[in-house]
């Protein structure tokens, strides 16, 4: 987001000031997600349709443009939150990743590489052969058990991404994430809007099982939704608000509600902003109930370097292509981070 967060970090605590008030310190702890879009491999994959991203294709995708791609996403993610924390990212949701050897290949890559991230990721059945994937920091998040969940249509050939549930302690707090990429709007916004609705009767299905267990659960409900905040899969049917007031008895928080309605987005298109990469959040970890981290601020990393700096599309993502033409750009998306904090001791 354009506005500065009033933050000040001291090593790995934030101190937070306020006018005639005594300092209070609180260490942070970072949660992001990022589409990477179309982060495939090079290799010809079975029953998948990448044909788009091999060798000898239109786009002229090989090891040196892969190699690329990985370098500058990875590169992002190193950057995101740095400034608050010195480990950066806890934690990452990634949607537009072709296997978990793409994913394996990112957190290898130089600017990631001395974090020692691990990988959650379970192979799905879209068509395209995308999936999503969690990354953690297992310095900072204890992974102890993750489920992938499959969105079944009465369409037998409507074929779409996994939820993937991972659940681990993040520095003493139990705590679950839920990471997704939503059916897309192909073939209008309207006519694909029930495959969204389903998807987030799946994510609320999950949620509710986790609640069901603990009512101050520590749960973030993140991804591409292809849908805005405002729009009623995510409004009803996921039942995340923009209220704080209003996220009790299982209603979720969505920190993304604010910046869309001040015309913040995260992709472009047709000329008018966009933000379908969400990170929502339980009523327990909106304000600290059952844990010791509770919410504080949201980000979107829209960086200058990240935005098209010329044409008629300036200040949108810069994407790795624009139909075949090679831009040596990052992605259609713009990551987004959440901040969580606690009281430091």
């Amino acid at each position: 987001m354009t506005s500065k967060l009033h933050l000040l970090l001291v090593a790995s605590l934030i101190p937070l000031l306020s006018c005639g008030q005594s300092k209070q310190e609180y260490v942070p702890a970072l949660v992001g997600f990022y589409n990477l879009e179309n982060m495939y491999d090079t290799l010809d994959a079975p029953n998948t349709d990448d044909a788009e991203f091999l060798p000898g294709s239109a786009k002229q995708w090989g090891s040196k443009r892969y190699f690329r791609k990985l370098d500058k996403n990875a590169s992002v993610i190193a950057a995101m939150g740095k400034d608050l924390h010195p480990q950066g990212l806890a934690i990452l949701g990634l949607a537009e990743i072709e296997n978990r050897a793409v994913v394996e290949d990112l957190v290898a890559r130089e600017p990631l590489k001395a974090r020692g991230y691990k990988v959650v990721q379970v192979e799905g059945i879209d068509r395209r052969g995308i999936d999503v994937a969690l990354v953690y920091n297992p310095d900072l998040f204890k992974v102890y058990a993750y489920r992938s969940y499959r969105l079944h249509m009465a369409d037998t050939a409507f074929r779409t991404r996994d939820q993937l549930l991972v659940s681990g302690v993040l520095d003493g707090d139990t705590t679950h994430v839920i990471v997704t990429h939503w059916p897309s709007r192909r073939g209008g916004e309207k006519r694909s809007e029930p495959n969204r609705k389903a998807a987030a009767e799946l994510g609320r299905h999950i949620i509710d099982s986790l609640l069901a267990i603990n009512a101050n659960a520590h749960i973030m409900y993140m991804g591409d939704l292809n849908d805005d905040p405002v729009n009623v899969s995510v409004d009803r049917f996921l039942r995340a608000t923009g209220d704080k007031t209003k996220a009790v008895d299982g209603t979720f928080f969505n920190p993304m509600f604010d910046p869309y309605q001040k015309g913040i987005g995260t992709l472009a298109w047709r000329d008018s902003w966009n933000l379908f990469d969400q990170i929502t959040i339980s009523p327990g970890l909106l304000t600290g109930a059952g844990g010791k981290y509770h919410y504080y601020g949201v980000r979107i990393f829209n960086e200058p370097y990240l935005r098209q700096q010329e044409g008629n599309f300036i200040g949108y993502p810069l994407r790795t292509f624009v139909g075949d033409v090679y831009q040596d750009g990052y992605s259609d998306h713009f990551p987004v981070f959440l901040i969580l904090v606690k009281e430091a001791k």
